[in-house]
């Protein structure tokens, strides 16, 4: 039997000539997305691990859009800590204030996802993304 359109985005990502339902599998993401609400969470725990760069760059997206602009000092720390990690590890794709938008639509907006991707994000949105054939897992941290 043949593949759906996910399974054959996750065997591509994964190296693989197909995949299951229910299959484990560890595959390449083309682009991973944080927001001010669920990325400070991450840095966080990525900080705290002690690493010292991160994967890629340019495969990392952060966007403040649910509080911006900022409606109190803990929504301002929360991107504060964004455009902190942004800096330090020279995040391409931090988009900061006067440049930013709602993170699900200025992705495609801004050619960042295309048909074909294999995407990862903490936000219960983003899955919207499947409507152009990526894989767009939401992510939850514990």
């Amino acid at each position: 039997m043949g593949m759906t359109i996910t399974e054959k985005i996750l065997a591509a990502h994964a190296g693989k000539e197909r995949v299951e339902p229910g299959e484990l599998i560890e595959a390449k993401v083309d682009l991973v997305l944080g927001n001010d609400i669920t990325a400070p969470i991450a840095i966080k725990e990525f900080e705290d691990l002690g690493v010292s760069k991160v994967f890629d760059n340019e495969k990392i997206a952060l966007i403040p859009d649910h509080f911006t602009p900022n409606k109190d000092i803990k929504s301002a720390q929360q991107v504060k800590i964004l455009r902190e990690f942004a800096r330090k590890y020279t995040i391409v794709h931090f988009y900061d204030v006067g440049r930013v938008g709602v993170e699900h639509a200025l992705l495609p907006e801004l050619g960042l996802v295309r048909p074909g991707m294999c995407i990862i994000g903490a936000d219960s949105h983003t899955v919207y993304v499947w409507g152009i054939w990526c894989i767009f897992y939401r992510c939850w941290f514990h």
